[in-house]
């Protein structure tokens, strides 16, 4: 489908009245020509005239001027470059430069637009930009440039290195990321002539991180529209399928709207407000998900169409909403007030849901102008770049804690693989909002947990929290939250986070916290346990340990590890598998075989290596699992967890039996040192006769036997006359625990003693 230049422009205001033929601006692309977007638009000589007639509005004279030297510039550079479609490929830019100019950016942005590709396709240098353009245009240039791939060992790694390396540049500069959302939706525009793989990639990766980041900068119409073309390409059958139903529902439906609209527009005008009522269509994807998660049909799906209705000032909202409860019935829990408390990404409106004519649901938003401007074009509605001394809106304070979240979240990564796993956690749309005791609002992605909010407002606070009161009720840590919601931290100097806290945390701030801590702390336990841990996988396959200088250069020089010392770390808490790194080691010497001066384990049989030696105080490296509480003297068996380190259960563990099941490269053999010096925690469970002294009697032969008590617990038994204790005690050896319960059998009362697992 050919999209004219009014459908794909980024409008200020895209609703449509349902009398007009075509549909909203919002992302919802005109459905009356074709049943899919394509990407066969009609090849021109490119020329910036629109550009400039855009630009022309709000530039001055000289800065229209530094747009046609870039855009000269960036002419030459890619002169005899031509895209898939066959177009001019300078074509590209200035559709991105025009993309733009819809956000009335600044003219360094433009120029950045315009030579966003010259670093990366043509090898243009930064230097050459810096003297051409000034500093500020080349250090976006820079941001949008993709790094060599020749670096990284895989597709992914590297996609993953580009996007920090984006997103870093964008905390920095955050038009370095409107740019790059314009080149996006461009290229997704103009995306039917690549291959269907191709379209299938590009798509998901638009769909999984270009998509939310337009959301959360509150880039609605970009957003709606990413969506939208993102899914037409992922899902063409889908797509063409919906569209139809769509266009047909249209007809059906006109009646009811209009009856709407008119009812509307006259209840408002009676009760003395001046309002634009505008009917709008949900984006095809929108329904697509709804009907997706609430298992409906089309048909099922009643409200396609919504309306929104736009008055002068902020009492009117809510004038407006009071008229429209009037005139029909609202939904109960329907009702949303995202004006008194705005979404992260600066959201403001009025949502309530209707019962309409004929027992349809309606939703209504209620805004007024300067909320509606912003709501379509979010971050880029107030376009005031960090002018020193200006005032930053709101949405912009946000925008900037945001962007410098990423900032600590990077100093606390590892890779970059994992900086784009705790980004897109935080990417996360739905949101909910709780407060201080002080009542400040906090908002959290959905699902987070009162550690989540610790570490929202602090790093320390996060560290150190060991409770929490919700609503003045103590609750635990893992707690979710619920809009609403008051809390409180209650923090103490000596506790540090574990790596169970990893399990129940949602967001990616506290995620890369709690993961920078378990990696520093007891660093040199991680690091020897990875060093056992590789030298084992190396004489599985027939390697000697004792690796060689120039084959230890090789490795590094291809692994994200600046030191075999951060190897051995990253493999001794999880990160790394030892197994893997082995197989890539032997890769690097069967390719110089004839120059290794490797002791050759040859034909003869090879024994297993031998285990991985436990002392129980190696600290967060290595974990006894709290599904079996492992003792000395235990047949046990070791489970390498991601950031976790290494996890050890007893061999006949139920829950480590189903977890060898599905990962069964992840396990190790593992032994008991000599020795220990230590004590190790453990459960046992005594039934006695429910009489005074019972517990007593109990724990002074535990105290007898030299086992310290860590936990209590009592619990009813079968029959009135029987007690269940339940204690936790801390003992040497399997030995020494025997002895305990031998001692507490021959006691008066005691019916059994067992050792509890799980």
């Amino acid at each position: 489908m050919h999209i004219s230049k009014d459908m794909s422009s980024l409008s200020t205001n895209p609703a449509v009245r349902f009398s007009d033929t075509h549909q909203d601006k919002s992302g919802i692309l005109d459905l009356r020509d074709s049943s899919a977007p394509s990407g066969n638009l009609q090849v021109g000589v490119a020329s910036i005239t629109t550009l400039t007639e855009k630009l022309s509005t709000y530039l001055s004279a000289q800065d229209l001027k530094l747009v046609r030297d870039a855009y000269r510039f960036s002419d030459e550079m890619h002169l005899g470059q031509v895209r898939k479609s066959g177009e001019p490929y300078i074509s590209h830019p200035i559709a991105v430069a025009e993309i733009c100019a819809e956000w009335k950016l600044d003219v360094q942005a433009i120029m950045a637009a315009l030579l966003h590709d010259v670093m990366e396709d043509q090898g243009v240098k930064k230097e050459e930009l810096i003297e051409r353009f000034g500093a500020p245009v080349a250090a976006m240039v820079d941001g949008l440039s993709k790094l060599e791939k020749i670096e990284f060992q895989s597709q992914i790694e590297a996609q993953a290195e580009n996007f920090r390396k984006m997103l870093l540049a964008m905390a920095r500069d955050v038009r370095v990321i409107l740019v790059k959302l314009a080149d996006r939706l461009h290229n997704m525009r103009t995306l039917g002539v690549m291959l269907p793989a191709k379209k299938r990639r590009i798509s998901r990766e638009t769909m999984d991180v270009y998509v939310p980041i337009a959301h959360r900068l509150g880039l609605n119409n970009l957003y709606r529209e990413l969506q939208d073309l993102a899914f037409s390409h992922l899902f063409p059958m889908r797509y063409r399928t919906l569209a139809k139903a769509v266009r047909a529902a249209r007809g059906n439906r006109r009646e009811v709207v209009n009856k709407i609209l008119s009812s509307v527009k006259e209840s408002l005008s009676a009760a003395g407000i001046e309002a634009e009522v505008y009917g709008r269509e949900k984006t095809l994807y929108g329904i697509y998900r709804k009907m997706l998660d609430k298992h409906l049909s089309f048909s099922q799906v009643l409200d396609v169409y919504g309306f929104r209705v736009v008055v002068e000032n902020f009492r009117e909202s809510y004038y407006a909403l009071g008229t429209l409860h009037a005139l029909f019935k609202p939904m109960p829990g329907k009702f949303k007030d995202y004006i008194a408390i705005p979404k992260t990404n600066g959201y403001q409106s009025l949502h309530t849901t209707l019962i309409g004519p004929y027992g349809t649901p309606v939703e209504f938003q209620i805004r007024t102008r300067e909320m509606h401007r912003v709501a379509e074009s979010g971050v880029a509605a107030h376009w005031l770049y960090k002018n020193e001394g200006s005032n930053l809106t709101d949405l912009q304070q946000r925008t900037h804690a945001w962007l410098q979240s990423l900032l600590d979240i990077q100093k606390q990564t590892g890779d970059s693989a994992e900086f784009l796993e705790h980004v897109k956690v935080d990417l996360f749309p739905g949101s909910v909002y709780v407060f201080t005791p002080k009542s400040k609002i906090v908002a959290l992605p959905r699902g987070a947990t009162a550690l989540d909010f610790a570490y929202n407002i602090h790093t320390d606070i996060g560290d150190q929290a060991i409770a929490t009161r919700i609503n003045n009720e103590p609750v635990p840590l893992r707690s979710e939250l619920k809009n609403g919601d008051i809390v409180e931290i209650i923090t103490s100097p000596n506790s540090r986070p574990t790596a169970n806290w990893l399990s129940y945390v949602r967001t990616g701030k506290a995620r890369s916290a709690i993961r920078h801590f378990l990696r520093t702390a007891n660093l040199n336990e991680s690091t020897e346990l990875g060093k056992q841990l590789l030298a084992q996988a190396l004489v599985a396959i027939h390697l000697n340990p004792e690796l060689p200088d120039f084959l230890v250069d090789k490795l590094l020089n291809e692994s994200t590890a600046k030191s075999m010392d951060e190897l051995y770390t990253d493999i001794g808490i999880g990160k790394r598998m030892a197994a893997l790194v082995a197989r890539h080691i032997l890769d690097l010497v069967q390719d110089d075989s004839p120059t290794i001066p490797f002791q050759q384990y040859g034909d003869r049989q090879v024994h297993r290596p031998a285990p991985v030696i436990i002392y129980g105080s190696e600290g967060v490296s290595v974990q006894l699992a709290a599904c079996c509480m492992p003792i000395p003297g235990d047949g046990i068996m070791g489970q390498l967890k991601r950031d976790q380190g290494l996890v050890v259960h007893t061999d006949d563990c139920k829950h480590a039996k189903r977890l060898l099941t599905k990962e069964p490269d992840r396990w190790i053999d593992v032994t008991w040192g000599e020795d220990l010096n230590r004590r190790f925690d453990t459960r046992i469970s005594v039934v006695i006769t429910n009489e005074r002294g019972a517990l007593a009697r109990i724990a002074a032969e535990i105290g007898e036997a030299d086992i310290n008590i860590s936990h209590v617990n009592m619990e009813d038994g079968d029959s009135n006359d029987m007690t269940h204790i339940h204690f936790t005690i801390q003992v040497e050896s399997r030995n020494h625990l025997a002895k305990l319960m031998r001692s507490i059998r021959h006691l008066n009362g005691v019916s059994r003693v067992t050792r509890e697992r799980g």
